[in-house]
């Protein structure tokens, strides 16, 4: 008998509620839609990146348990994973082959990215653009005011300033997404016939890997040469991968040269980025480069009070100005707190005061700390505690010293970073996703049954963190 891929995730569910605590089946399975069952391939929708890495990372036992025992044991598990959680974009992954113990059966098109290449491109195709993020929600300050500036420069004559290339850099959270959809919004608005597309690096670095693969690397170019504004977030991640940034270097040459907008981001300035041709960074100087600092206090200030009235929150002046004091670094941070501020007030049920204020920031100042250390200084300190040459870890040796320093390097970064999987691969030896989370896997194994291990690795910890 055949069953709906319905009926069948919801048995897997089943078995899943009855080994996880209620409050992490909420959070973790709730929201997975299950997509399809084909050839043994189950595919199943989750929200982001992070929830795919999340389940890989803490529940990839169980769910393969569990599709085993309720599917069958030749099943492969393929998450479709929303890029951007505020678009219809989305990129597939296939579970972690040896956590499955079968080998991959893939449909021909079952690990293809969107490509909107593929076809004729329509009219009204799709940009890729959030409205919620708009110039007037996008609050200038001196840390943000020559790039809001330039950047409504840009979207009322697009392609016809000296600000072209655009590129602007900045850490996470101070407002570089929010940047580009405003200046693509307010471009749509003012040029509707204009083909403007907003893409993530990680992204176009996918399609265009899917272009290799399936031969339409001219439709995936040409496509792409059709544009009038491109605006490309997270430049940096395409480092280390020369034959994408080969093909973004003559994008970039036939739009510039008939005058097309071009928007860039990144987490680092043009002469930063370590991994990207010259060529390139030299393209990418052309036009205007600047940076978005952390917001200032009066600026964070007035996020704190936009997001109250916009979301019909209550919570005293003086617990703003608070907030606003002590949560310094962006404004997705400020954001978090006031989320965490909900919670506490409605799980305590009481209203949000500076008891609660001080409690939250507290919790959430030390979480943000932690998370500032760098891949370079992690990099140092277990190389230097190894006794190894920190560059050797970057090499595709197998030594077991350089193996294991290599492994603990990438354990840290996921403990001490904000960075994915993917991101911390590219940093430390150009190794993908699914090598970084057998790295963080091992290690902790490892910390699991030796003491000598683990003294070790407490000792690189206690370095971090003073």
């Amino acid at each position: 008998m055949e069953y709906s891929v319905e009926i069948l995730w919801n048995n897997c569910l089943k078995v899943i509620q009855d080994n996880v605590p209620e409050n992490a089946f909420r959070t973790w399975f709730t929201p997975i839609r299950p997509l399809s069952y084909e050839n043994n391939v189950l595919t199943i929708q989750v929200p982001s990146q992070f929830f795919f890495e999340y389940l890989e990372d803490k529940y990839v036992d169980l769910l393969r348990m569990t599709l085993f025992r309720e599917i069958g044991n030749n099943t492969v598990l393929n998450y479709r994973v929303l890029v951007e959680n505020t678009t219809n974009t989305m990129v597939n992954y296939q579970g972690e082959i040896k956590s499955f113990g079968v080998d991959r059966i893939t449909p021909k098109e079952a690990n293809k990215a969107p490509s909107p290449f593929r076809k004729s491109m329509p009219q009204n195709f799709d940009s890729q653009l959030n409205p919620k993020y708009t110039f007037d929600n996008f609050f200038e300050g001196e840390s943000n005011k020559l790039a809001r500036t330039a950047g409504l420069s840009v979207a009322q004559n697009p392609g016809k300033t000296a600000f072209n290339p655009f590129f602007f850099h900045g850490h996470s959270g101070v407002g570089k997404t929010h940047l580009c959809h405003a200046i693509g919004i307010t471009i749509k608005e003012l040029y509707p016939e204009k083909r403007v597309l907003y893409i993530s690096a990680h992204l176009f670095k996918v399609q265009f890997a899917d272009a290799g693969r399936f031969n339409t690397i001219n439709d995936f170019i040409n496509f792409y040469q059709g544009i009038d504004v491109l605006i490309i977030d997270d430049i940096h991640e395409l480092a280390g991968i020369e034959k994408t940034q080969n093909t973004l270097f003559h994008i970039f040459n036939h739009l510039h040269q008939n005058s097309k907008q071009l928007i860039l981001t990144s987490d680092k300035a043009p002469s930063e980025l370590n991994g990207v041709e010259e060529r390139l960074l030299t393209r990418f100087r052309w036009g205007l480069t600047t940076k978005l600092e952390s917001p200032d206090k009066k600026l964070r200030l007035n996020i704190l009070k936009n997001k109250v009235l916009h979301d019909g929150l209550s919570i005293p002046d003086d617990v703003l100005e608070y907030i606003a004091e002590h949560v310094t670094d962006n404004a997705r941070d400020l954001e978090g707190v006031v989320v965490s501020l909900i919670a506490h007030s409605v799980i305590y049920n009481r209203e949000i005061d500076m008891e609660i204020a001080r409690r939250v920031i507290g919790q959430t100042i030390r979480k943000i700390e932690s998370k500032k250390m760098s891949i370079t200084d992690i990099e140092e300190l277990v190389c230097s505690h190894f006794n190894i040459k920190s560059g050797l870890i970057h090499t595709a040796s197998r030594k077991r010293e350089i193996v294991q320093a290599r492994q603990v390097a990438m354990y840290l970064a996921k403990q001490y970073t904000d960075m994915s999987f993917s991101q911390i691969g590219i940093l430390i030896g150009k190794k993908n996703h699914a090598t970084v989370l057998h790295a963080c896997k091992t290690v902790k194994n490892q910390l699991e049954v030796d003491k000598g291990f683990r003294h070790d690795v407490e000792q690189i910890e206690s370095k971090l963190k003073f």
